[in-house]
Order: structure tokens, then C-alpha cells, then sequence
């Protein structure tokens, strides 16, 4: 891993870096989706590339997921090494047999014969009032799907280096970028959008998770928005003299256990934030290791915090409810301690 030396980006103007650096190296790799040429993508991760590799190699396609996914895993198996953008994740019921039956499966079928060095790149969460069709995470869902890397990194340092290790890997990996980290001007930025981040490529591990602030009272993990949420109802518990030790996944699949099992039972208080629906979730999933590796460990019974069982809503206020924030993790956090 790279040192950061104070140079700043977004998290898609790292995006789009990381993807040029694997462009420049490796004449294999190429980008194909809806938008991606010269608009750069609807949230930025394709920006500048159709300008510096030209048509040839950052390919606008048909409004057509399965037509253009499938493509790139022909591309892929054939032995290039193609990036896909779904525009939004929410639109993985038109090409989902692509996803799951042919990306993730091919090299099993094969016998491990065939590889499927490929990315596929899709925006994911809330807040913006985009309703049901546009603002789910959907983590669970791939990460549920054996074959598949799935990976949602939280800081522009973290996208830049796990998209270069993800297009470096030789299994399909399904990266998750949030609209809210991309920093883009018109869906009003946030301080958690842009980071210290090395203009050399570097890569980050996946399946790698990460304390992104030391406790001892009780564990709080989540991924992308959920972790800065978590850091920040963090430092408003440390005022009263709690201190919440944050680990901020990265990756869903494969799932780094041992870094939450560690923690547990450091804190022996546990509790899972997420964007995603609660039922059967990666709430779920952290809480069953936990029990399955920790349970005696634990001094008060495991909390989680994710959207309720309902379509996410077009309504501001409506929204604002059902997204867990930091006033909700704080709360959550408190009642937590309470109970020990």
C-alpha cells in the first residue's frame, strides 16, 4: 500500500483514474456501457477516458444491459479483460441470467478452465429522492451469489485501489460505488467524497476490512455511507465518554470475519449498520459470525440498524426515515451500552 502525500480527489475523479492507469498499462483492458463515452458516465467514472483512448476502448452501448454485459463476458472469456458499467444497480433484473449464470458461473463450469477477468461497475444508494427503482444498495443480493467479488469501498483512496486490484484479478468482481462519494457538484457534495489519494497506481486488497477508528465499548460496522455515519455518531458518543470502535467492511464477498471477530471481542458489544433491506442482509450475516465465532464474547445481544422491509421512498421525509443516519446509529449505540 501507498503512502497518501496530500494530494486530494473525489471518489470519481479516482474512479476514473484508476481505470486510465489500467488503460495505460494493460492494452487489454477496455470500458462498454450506457453513457461512458463522451459524457463520462452519469456519476463521473468514465470521465476524460473516450477523450485519451478513443471510441476503440471506451465503447457507448444500446440501452441494453444483457446485450452489452454479455459481451463482456465473451470479451472476457476470449481474454480481454473488459469493465461494464450498470448504470444504476437497480436495473439488474433485465440482465441478472448474465450476471449470475454465465459471469459468475463459467469458471466452475468449466472446470476452472475459463476465466472471467472482468469488472463489473454499478452505482449504488439513497438520499437523493430517486425512489425505488434507482436508490437501492442490493449488497446481499450479489454477495449471497457464489463466483462473484463483491466489493463497496467507503474513500476515494480505497476506490482507486481496489478498482485497479479488481481489474487485476482474474475472478469477476461486482464493484459498488455510491452515488454520495462520487462528489459530483449537482447531488450537493459531502466532506466524505473527496481524500488523500496517490497519483502513482497502487491497490488495495479485497476482502480486506478495516478499523477506521479504534473503541472499546462497542463495535459498530458498516460499509460506504454507513461507516462515515457510524464515524460520526462515533465522535458524538466519545463526548460522553464512549468510545465506539468502527470497522468499515469494503468488501461483502469474499467477507473479512477475523477482522470483526477481533473486534467483538475487544468491544463485546455489537452492532451492524447498513444501507441494504434488514431481512436477510449483511446485517445478518455479521451477526451469525459473530454467534457462530464470539457468542460468549458478547456482554449485550447483537443490534441492527438497516432499511425496513419496504421499497425505498420517492418522499423526502419518507426517505429520511426508513436510510438509518447518524442520529439513529447514535441512538441505536446508546441503547446498546445501556443494556450490558
Amino acid at each position: 500500500m501507498t503512502a497518501t502525500t496530500g494530494r486530494r480527489l473525489t471518489g470519481s475523479k479516482a474512479l476514473a483514474e484508476a481505470i486510465a492507469q489500467e488503460m495505460e498499462r494493460d492494452s487489454r483492458v477496455f470500458v462498454m456501457g450506457e453513457d461512458v463515452g463522451k459524457y463520462g458516465g452519469i456519476f463521473g467514472s468514465t470521465e476524460g477516458l473516450f477523450t485519451r483512448f478513443g471510441p476503440d476502448r471506451v465503447r457507448d452501448t444500446p440501452i441494453s444491459e444483457t446485450g452489452f454485459i454479455g459481451a463482456a463476458i465473451g470479451a472476457a472469456v476470449e481474454g480481454m479483460r473488459p469493465i461494464a458499467e450498470l448504470m444504476f444497480v437497480d436495473f439488474f433484473g433485465v440482465c441478472m441470467d448474465q450476471i449470475y449464470n454465465h459471469m459468475a458461473k463459467i469458471h466452475y463450469m468449466s472446470g476452472g478452465n475459463v476465466k472471467v477477468p472482468m469488472v463489473l461497475m454499478t452505482a449504488v444508494g439513497g438520499g437523493y429522492n430517486d425512489a425505488a427503482q434507482h436508490s437501492q444498495t442490493l449488497y446481499a443480493t450479489f454477495a449471497h451469489l457464489p463466483g462473484l467479488k463483491v466489493v463497496a469501498p467507503s474513500t476515494p483512496y480505497d476506490i482507486k485501489g481496489m478498482m485497479i486490484s479488481a481489474i487485476r484479478d482474474d475472478n469477476p468482481v461486482l464493484f459498488m460505488f455510491h452515488k454520495s462519494l462520487q462528489g459530483l457538484g449537482w447531488m450537493d457534495p459531502i466532506p466524505e467524497s473527496e481524500g488523500e489519494v496517490p497519483a502513482e497506481p497502487y491497490t488495495v486488497p479485497l476482502g480486506k476490512a478495516k478499523v477506521v477508528r479504534e473503541g472499546r465499548d462497542l463495535t459498530i460496522v458498516g460499509v460506504q455511507m454507513m461507516t462515515h455515519y457510524a464515524v460520526r455518531a462515533a465522535g458524538r458518543l466519545a463526548a460522553d465518554g464512549i468510545e465506539a470502535e468502527v470497522v468499515d467492511l469494503r468488501s461483502l464477498a469474499p467477507l473479512d470475519r477475523n477482522t470483526l471477530v477481533q473486534s467483538v471481542k475487544k468491544t463485546h458489544r455489537l452492532l451492524v449498520v447498513d444501507e441494504d433491506y434488514l431481512s436477510y442482509g449483511m446485517t445478518a450475516e455479521v451477526a451469525a459470525t459473530v454467534a457462530e465465532r464470539a457468542l460468549y464474547e458478547l456482554e449485550a445481544p447483537v443490534r441492527r440498524l438497516a432499511i425496513p422491509d419496504v421499497p425505498i421512498p420517492y418522499s423526502d421525509p419518507l426517505e429520511d426515515f426508513v436510510l438509518p443516519g447518524v442520529d439513529a446509529i447514535e441512538r441505536a449505540a446508546r441503547e446498546l451500552i445501556r443494556e450490558a
